[in-house]
This record gives structure tokens, C-alpha cells and sequence, in this order.
């Protein structure tokens, strides 16, 4: 598992840690009942305080990508294709809501990108 933290980046460190391993997650680099470093010795590796490991792990936890044992740790929980089907139908949205808006700051129309979308599915063979 591999983290890189960013002190030059507008986010905060926490929201880093999340994401990283969310990514991983998602991606399957980080497998179903893989232990994650303790929280003590990831925040010690990253030279980070506890809080704010703690933080990134609590709000996994509470997505449902990872569990805790108690006294064993904390894990990555299995995957529920439902759930990460959400949440790649969410970051979708998110893109196609950017998109829009740079279509509609230079005045795009509505049927040109609809044709660069095409022209992207096509690419990827969908």
C-alpha cells in the first residue's frame, strides 16, 4: 500500500488518506480481508497525527470499505458491487456535470457535446 501525501495540495490530509485508499480499494490493489496498517503506524510513517489517520479510516469505515476487528485491526471489507457501482455512477455525474459546465463557458451547444460523448464511447468500444 502505498500513500503520498501532498502538503503543497488544497486538501486536507485526511481527505488524501480517503481517497488514496479508497482508489485502491475500488481498483482492487487493496484485496477483501487485507489488514490496513494500524493507525498509530501509518500516522507515524507519514509523520501525520493520529486524528487525522483516524479521521480517514472512520469515514471508510462508514462508507463500508473497510471493518474493524477489535484488538486485530482494521480491514478491508469485501466488496459490495452495489456499492461501488454507486459510487462510480457518482463520480460520473460529477464529470458529465463538469463537462456541461465548460460546454456552457464556451458556448457549446448541447448536440456538439453530445457528439464528443459518442465519439468517446465509440473509442472505448461501448
Amino acid at each position: 500500500m502505498e500513500l503520498l501525501i501532498d502538503n503543497k495540495s488544497g486538501a486536507p490530509i485526511y481527505d488524501q488518506i480517503y481517497t488514496q485508499l479508497k482508489a485502491q480499494i475500488i481498483s482492487g490493489a487493496l484485496r477483501e480481508h487485507e489488514q490496513l496498517p494500524s493507525i498509530r503506524n501509518l500516522a507515524k510513517d507519514l509523520r501525520i497525527s493520529v486524528i487525522t489517520t483516524k479521521r480517514a479510516y472512520d469515514e471508510l469505515e462508514r462508507e463500508g470499505f473497510l471493518y474493524t476487528v477489535a484488538g486485530k485491526g482494521c480491514f478491508v471489507a469485501a466488496r459490495n458491487v452495489e456499492l461501488l457501482r454507486e459510487e462510480t455512477l457518482k463520480q460520473i455525474e460529477r464529470h458529465m456535470e463538469e463537462a456541461v459546465k465548460l460546454a456552457v463557458s464556451c458556448n457549446l451547444s448541447g448536440e456538439d457535446l453530445a457528439e464528443m460523448l459518442r465519439y468517446f464511447t465509440q473509442e472505448a468500444g461501448l
